[in-house]
């Protein structure tokens, strides 16, 4: 037999999982189940001015956007977005049962405060960093340690987002002790042209490598002169401004077609950051201003988030211009950004599809259905069985050991070996680009895994933290719902209950009915994919 896995079939999936069916993957349908718990449209979420510009935009294409997301929803996605950790049912149930009008924005502001929010962004900031010790980037295991500290502590600190850039574009020292510097190693070429694509990638979100040939020689100029040496301390690299190499040109031309006069002893790095900052600078600001709302939203208001160029225009402009704006007010506060996406009507809106219209998706009609990123997922499997993982470095060199209670969001190295996050697809940290970093598509071996590993079998089977909370449920229908919170941040809906208690009665024990149900649930796309 055959049926639908959708994150709106959950009641299909428990009934088809406990009874031994087998289900296929389907895309979310359009139409709410009934009592979906998906959707409510009571909430209330003040419109901004942020949204009636994709409003506009909606109306000009006849397209109604999807309701706002229910209180279940909007709690799990914004602790998945945000800080890229599962609420835990008390969490949940608080929030759950918390009157105040703003409290989704309380919510918001709690989250970007925690611990986690650092673990998470530098996760993704490492990601385009190139954060990896061994082949093909080679920063070594100490030079990683010190570039994730950096950059962890930058996002803890909130360092306004240009002052970040200009400290990676300017520093000079060793890579152990100024661990800025390994942007200049994180290259898999250390000629000026490789630097150069790399710093147009990253901070001006352009493939520079699709540039005419004269144009990427004169960004490269800008890099001609970065040295790097060795050390007597093994593995250490000193990178700098050499000033033995060639004199650059007495003048230099800068992306944007205008020239800079540049003298022998200074540092043309420095010009180019200083260039390149100025909030006058349109590549600089629309790059992270389209990427924070990629990040959030799913997809760039220019698409792909890294591919800015003349024909590949914006779905929304004066959305993008908006955005800009609020970037440059708030002197490149990134959190502010933050609080100015999540807190729209937009964000918070369903993932239930208004229309067929593959426009609707790309002007954030409705929230993106989108797979959970392997160090994510497991955390969350983790969280929910209070198991812990084993990490190792493939070579024997220094900070090897990874204690067992440091989650997956919170590693600093992308050479760590880890079969699971190998298999469900962390991001490879080898260019640089949003395209290398995962596929949102589940395969068949990463749905064995789930569904038959003995790695997950275990965590379920010798769970410290389910198997209290099952024997503490009182009744049936209690224990259904503690797990629900637990693994699915929500209630369970009528007809999920319904079928949880017919199983129950049929079960060999109700222990065993209860880790049927958790593992069903855990199988789930529901709980595989954020939305």
């Amino acid at each position: 037999m055959r049926c639908k896995i959708g994150v709106l079939q959950v009641p299909v999936l428990v009934a088809a999982v406990l009874l031994g069916q087998r289900c296929a993957p389907a895309a979310i349908t359009s139409a709410p189940v009934p009592q979906s718990p998906y959707a409510d449209p009571a909430a209330l979420v003040p419109e901004t001015p942020l949204d009636k510009l994709v409003a506009n935009r909606l109306t000009a294409l006849k397209i109604t956007p999807a309701q706002p997301c229910s209180n279940a929803i909007f709690v799990r996605r914004v602790f998945l977005d945000v800080i890229g950790t599962l609420p835990t049912a008390a969490e949940t149930t608080a929030f759950l049962q918390d009157a105040s009008p703003q409290k989704r924005s309380n919510l918001i502001d709690r989250l970007l405060e925690r611990d986690e929010f650092a673990d998470y962004w530098a996760l993704r900031w490492s990601n385009l960093l190139r954060v990896k010790s061994e082949f093909p980037i080679n920063l070594w295991p100490n030079a990683v340690q010190e570039y994730h500290r950096w950059i962890r502590t930058s996002i803890k600190e909130n360092l306004p987002y240009d002052q970040f850039v200009r400290e990676l574009l300017t520093a000079s020292g060793s890579n152990f002790r100024k661990p800025q510097v390994n942007f200049y190693r994180a290259v898999q070429s250390k000629d000026p042209a490789t630097l150069a694509q790399a710093v147009a990638l990253t901070f001006m979100g352009v493939r520079a490598d699709q540039w005419p040939k004269a144009r990427l020689a004169d960004m490269a100029v800008f890099f001609s002169r970065v040295g790097y040496k060795t050390t007597a301390e093994w593995k250490e690299e000193i990178v700098y401004f050499d000033l033995s190499k060639s004199a650059t040109p007495p003048s230099a031309v800068f992306p944007d077609g205008t020239t800079a006069q540049l003298s022998p002893e200074q540092d043309p790095r420095v010009v180019f950051a200083d260039w390149l900052i100025r909030p006058t600078n349109a590549w600089f600001t629309r790059n992270i201003a389209n990427r924070t709302w990629a990040w959030l939203l799913g997809r760039g208001i220019i698409h792909e988030p890294d591919d800015i160029r003349p024909d590949n225009p914006p779905v929304n402009p004066e959305l993008l211009a908006l955005l800009e704006r609020e970037c440059i007010a708030s002197h490149y506060d990134l959190k502010h950004m933050f609080r100015l996406i999540l807190n729209s009507q937009t964000y918070q809106r369903s993932c239930l599809p208004p229309s067929a219209d593959p426009q609707a998706a790309a002007n954030f009609a409705f929230y993106p259905v989108r797979r959970l990123e392997a160090e994510v997922l497991i955390d969350a499997i983790d969280r929910i069985t209070g198991a812990t993982e084993k990490y190792t470095s493939r070579i024997p060199e220094p900070f090897t050991f990874i204690p067992e209670e440091k989650p997956s969001i919170a590693l600093a190295d992308g050479s760590i070996t880890s079969p699971f996050l190998d298999l469900f697809g962390r991001s490879p940290r080898n260019t640089g680009t949003e395209a290398e970093q995962r596929s949102n598509l589940p395969s068949s071996a990463q749905q064995l895994h789930l569904l038959n590993s003995s790695h997950i079998r275990h965590k379920l089977e010798q769970s410290a933290a389910l198997h209290p909370l099952l024997q503490a449920s009182g009744t049936p229908r209690q224990m259904a719902t503690t797990l629900y919170l637990t693994i699915l941040s929500r209630d369970p809906t009528a007809d999920e209950l319904r079928i949880f208690m017919e199983y129950n009665q049929s079960a060999a024990g109700r222990k065993r009915a209860g880790m049927d149900l958790a593992w069903a649930l855990l199988n789930s796309a529901e709980f595989q994919f954020r939305h």
